[in-house]
């Protein structure tokens, strides 16, 4: 297999870290190498989150650099944003177009410009799907499942070197036994979201 590099980009509380975890579980349980690491803001919650995750890369440590990224996951707009240099030209995004404004923003003393940043990103040369994950995540119940949604949405797209069903065990290894089952039908609903959309 060729090596695979994916920034994961979101902000503290949306599970961007334990996503990377799953990734690079699944990658193990499947015999091959992978690496993590993360960069995480000063704030645990709603704070700045990068998680890199390197599959098959021997020689390499585990940050990605610029124009190394195969894949971005934007759990957030504007981390997706801040993340997109990292990206290669050939490389393929999937970013949840809802926002988390911070706190300058709910104050008024900073704009969130969501217009301006979905053109910039739409703009890339790499290709980006917008999905409206956080909706999705509050349809089924429970807005913490947004990582699972989107690892379905990724496994689903076809551009992982693994199957669906690997993605899914390995989450299902990591995540609590409690919420295993609306884990399991969230990663479902992700997975068949480029399916509908096309």
């Amino acid at each position: 297999m060729n090596n695979l590099n994916i920034i994961i980009a979101g902000v503290g509380g949306q599970g961007t870290v334990l996503a990377s975890r799953v990734l690079a579980q699944a990658a193990l349980n499947a015999g091959l190498e992978a690496k993590t690491s993360e960069t995480i803001g000063m704030a645990q919650r709603e704070g700045s989150v990068q998680s890199h995750v390197r599959i098959g890369a021997s020689d390499y440590g585990p940050v990605i650099g610029r124009n190394g990224a195969d894949i971005l996951l934007g759990f957030e707009p504007a981390e997706a944003l801040r993340a997109c240099g990292l990206v290669k030209p050939s490389g393929f995004g999937l970013v949840n177009i809802h926002p988390i404004r911070p706190v300058t923003v709910a104050l008024g003393s900073a704009a969130y410009p969501l217009e301006q940043i979905q053109r910039f990103l739409g703009n890339q040369p790499f290709q980006i799907v917008f999905l409206n994950v956080f909706q999705m995540a509050t349809l089924i119940g429970n807005i913490k499942t947004i990582n699972a949604i989107m690892l379905g949405a990724l496994a689903g797209s076809g551009r992982l070197a693994l199957s669906k069903d690997q993605v899914r065990e390995a989450l299902l290894e990591l995540v609590p036994e409690r919420y295993r089952g609306i884990n399991e039908r969230a990663f479902e609903i992700g997975s068949k979201v480029l399916e509908e959309a096309s």
